[in-house]
């Protein structure tokens, strides 16, 4: 039976819409198998443990998860009592982190819901002093996730695909969708504007109109949300996959601006600017898609250095200072943490020494000592070679291979620092 939504997008009907084991591809061997494991036990307990999330829609959609999520009616104090390598996380919402050798981890979570203030009954864990957590069935816990190909589950007992959403045809469709009322749900956590973009951008699906139209009216509430968690937001665009795609999705509804303020609103506003940053996230992305995956500060030089080298034209006396100056007045809702943008700025200034230094033959290798000067050589092969280094290349390669003539060190003697003459006794 499919379920129905009615005007407000709420649930019309309980009954979910089940993909049987001979209506979908979905299959044990692509479930990693400590994941498995979690799941057979819980079920061989007694508890209800279904995978969900992300993997289930990525692997419906024929690609490997990167992360494999339980949901289950086991409260976070029984996972952990059956799981010794289990550790409770989160104020909030306590769940479980079950740890296995390698780093891996897998989250589980208790069923939840959305809770009512005609409610006060939350279910919550007894007698443990901490706040009350609304846990509830599976068909709530779907109905309180962001959008609806998110909120599958897949049942390794019976192999079904358990949908109470609509997630399988908007799977189906390509469209990403919101579940219940957009102005609402948008209302209630503004990022999730921020997450619709990136999950029609990642996914390569299409953000219907009324989604769409919902996101250019609610847009100015992420302006509302603290600066850290916003940078949280910033931090998995950078680190994902596709972050040319997600940064042009955040363009085209205007969200750069909000964002990032003068910065964002340069990108948006001027074609030229926005083509070097997406040429450069172009070249992250094809470097994360070899496993070769920048770290943050280098994303954000990759993200910062069309717009910084845009202030830098000329010949600056002190572009560190330009560029701190730049930053602080930029008004940014990201607020990037103090070492960060020191770290960005630093290699930003030695770039530019970099690049004016292969343009005019002219390099002060003093600047070999600098702690930054090994990220910046390597993000110069990205920014002006189009590629990484390869083993044993350098800046100080590519610079003997164009001035054969010009030593790598500095000319002349170093300079002596001149004495005071004391001053003559009286």
């Amino acid at each position: 039976m499919s379920l129905e939504l009615g005007s407000s997008g709420r649930k019309a009907a309980l009954v979910p819409f089940v993909l049987t084991r001979s209506e979908h591809t979905l299959s044990r061997r692509h479930i990693d198998p400590d994941a498995l494991k979690i799941l057979f036990r819980l079920r061989h307990l007694g508890f209800t443990a279904y995978l969900t999330g992300g993997a289930v829609r990525d692997m419906l959609l024929g690609k490997t998860p990167k992360d494999f999520d339980i949901a289950t009616d086991a409260h976070p104090a029984q996972i952990k009592k059956y799981f010794a390598n289990a550790f409770i996380i989160g104020r909030r919402f306590r769940l479980a982190h079950i740890r296995f050798r390698g780093g891996k981890v897998i989250e589980v979570a208790t069923f939840r819901r959305d809770p009512g203030s005609d409610d006060g009954s939350a279910g919550g864990e007894p007698g443990a002093g901490a706040p009350t957590h609304a846990f509830g069935t599976p068909e709530e816990d779907a109905w309180r996730r962001d959008i609806t190909v998110n909120a599958l589950f897949y049942d390794p007992g019976t192999a079904e695909v358990i949908d109470y959403v609509g997630g399988v045809a908007d799977l189906r469709q390509g469209r990403i969708r919101v579940i219940g009322d957009t102005a609402e749900r948008f209302r209630e956590d503004p990022v999730r504007i921020w997450r619709v973009i990136r999950y029609a951008a990642r996914l390569g699906f299409r953000i219907g109109a009324e989604v769409g139209d919902e996101i250019l009216d609610s847009r100015q509430l992420l302006a509302g949300c603290s600066e850290a968690r916003l940078f949280e937001e910033f931090s998995k665009d950078m680190l994902g996959p596709q972050t040319r795609t997600v940064v042009a999705g955040l363009r085209e509804f205007g969200i750069l601006s909000l964002l990032l303020g003068r910065i964002g609103s340069a990108y948006e506003s001027d074609p030229g600017l926005f083509a070097g940053v997406s040429a450069l996230l172009d070249i992250a992305d094809r470097e994360k898609a070899l496993h070769r995956e920048p770290g943050l500060g280098e994303m954000s030089v990759l993200f910062f250095w069309p717009w910084v080298e845009s202030l830098l034209a000329g010949t600056p006396t002190d572009p560190a200072t330009i560029l701190r100056k730049e930053f602080m007045d930029a008004e940014m809702a990201v607020a990037l943490p103090k070492s960060l943008r020191a770290q960005a700025i630093d290699v930003m200034v030695l770039l530019n020494r970099m690049v004016r230094g292969l343009r005019s033959g002219n390099m002060r290798w003093s600047l070999r000592g600098r702690p930054q000067y090994p990220q910046a050589s390597r993000l110069y092969f990205l920014i002006e070679q189009h590629r990484a280094p390869a083993e044993g290349e350098s800046f100080e390669s590519l610079f003997h291979q164009a001035f054969p003539e010009r030593p790598l060190r500095e000319s002349g003697r170093p300079r002596r620092r001149r004495r005071r003459k004391k001053p003559a006794l009286q």
